[in-house]
């Protein structure tokens, strides 16, 4: 019997456990108040970013030899749901931690793990992803923004929109085109770090319904030189560590959405069993308790699906399928559980104080981003059930 393989056990492990309680203390401190404050100030969210550094969590899915914990991406799904649950999806963690976390140490040079996953870990340096183009959409082989190749280095060209956290970064890794295939005439694509002062690089802010604490931005490259070490891993080969990063950034998001599914359940619960008509509370009326019931049943499906692909993922198998799929039911499950519990508020839904409205742009984001959910319908229908490829 094979015993490598990777195993999802019917209860959560004691680690698993522990490492809840605590990201879920640490989340619970701060809450949805003061994740609603600063970003009503303007302000960047430091206080709660400096407490995960302090207990290790921005390094728990990275090598233990840069600082990290040497854990995986579940363990890190753990900690961000938590934070989800507790009214403070931190949309940082996906980006800075997940994506260009897992790129950079599995394909960063031993001096290029150095100089960023160290920072990564003690929270010292953020990093934002840059691949979105308004002309391309979910075709990434057709990129436009591209480097080319000069004496000593690079020269990156082009631009990007709905880059988030631009304003907070230390650096930004910039999937680019370096080149075209001859037999198939798609982009060669690679992966570059651009520092965020780096000169002729400029921004402006992309304005959204979305209430968060990182804002989206229009990035423009003028011919921003690049030294040889910004390329991580090889020239013309960056479709392979990109997905390296989607498909964790697609676990990341669906624990986004799960969290704002119990967070959302949760003050629903509370208020149904709380608000009385007619002497009974709410939540003894089916009209009530059926819609939430039914909420609950997807999110937990949701939520096993999501850890089954941080689990593939964290065993080296393709987690490709299972990591669209949960990010998929995931998106839809987060949004139900909200929707449901703004509407058994009544007007209170609507005000700020009960804290759901504002968070109903980010949970509904995840239906679009960073892959909508009919991109992934159309992987489903081409990968697993082999239809011939629509678009």
């Amino acid at each position: 019997m094979t015993t490598d393989l990777p195993v999802m056990n019917l209860l959560p492990s004691e680690d698993d456990i522990a490492l809840r309680k605590v990201a879920g203390d640490v989340a619970r401190r701060f809450g949805h108040k003061y994740f609603a404050e600063k970003i009503a100030a303007g302000e960047p969210i430091d206080e709660l970013w400096n407490a995960l550094a302090e207990v290790g969590f921005l390094g728990v899915s990275l090598p233990e030899e840069y600082g990290g914990s040497g854990g995986g991406l579940w363990q890190l799904a753990i900690i961000a749901e938590e934070l989800a649950a507790a009214g403070c999806p931190l949309q940082l963690l996906v980006y800075s931690q997940s994506i260009c976390g897992n790129i950079l140490a599995k394909y960063g040079t031993e001096e290029q793990k150095n100089r960023w996953l160290t920072g990564l870990v003690t929270g010292r340096i953020k990093f934002s992803f840059a691949i979105t183009e308004s002309d391309v959409g979910s075709n990434s082989q057709n990129l436009a923004t591209q480097v080319r190749a000069v004496d000593g280095g690079y020269v990156l060209s082009g631009q990007k929109t709905f880059i988030s956290g631009v304003e907070h970064a230390d650096a930004i890794l910039v999937v680019a085109r370096t080149g075209t295939d001859e037999r198939t005439g798609k982009g060669l694509l690679s992966l570059f770090v651009v520092e965020a002062d780096a000169p002729g690089l400029s921004r402006t802010v992309v304005p959204t319904a979305l209430v968060a604490p990182d804002k989206q931005w229009a990035l423009y490259f003028d011919d921003i030189r690049l030294g040889p070490d910004s390329l991580i891993g090889e020239l013309h080969k960056g479709f392979k560590p990109m997905f390296d990063g989607l498909n964790p950034e697609r676990v990341l998001t669906a624990v986004f959405s799960t969290g704002i599914g119990r967070y959302a359940l949760d003050k629903a619960t509370a208020y149904v069993n709380q608000r009385q008509v007619w002497s009974v509370p709410i939540g003894a009326h089916q009209a009530v308790a059926h819609p939430l019931a039914e909420a609950k049943i997807r999110l937990e499906a949701a939520r096993l699906m999501t850890e089954k692909a941080a689990r593939l993922y964290d065993a080296g198998l393709p987690a490709g399928e299972t990591a669209n799929m949960a990010k998929f039911v995931a998106s839809q499950a987060g949004v139900d559980c909200l929707d449901h519990a703004i509407q058994v508020h009544g007007g209170n839904g609507f005000t700020l104080e009960y804290g759901l409205t504002d968070l109903w742009w980010l949970a509904r984001l995840v239906k679009v981003a960073p892959v909508s959910s009919e991109m992934v319908l159309n992987y489903v229908a081409e990968h697993s059930l082999g239809l011939p490829k629509s678009y």
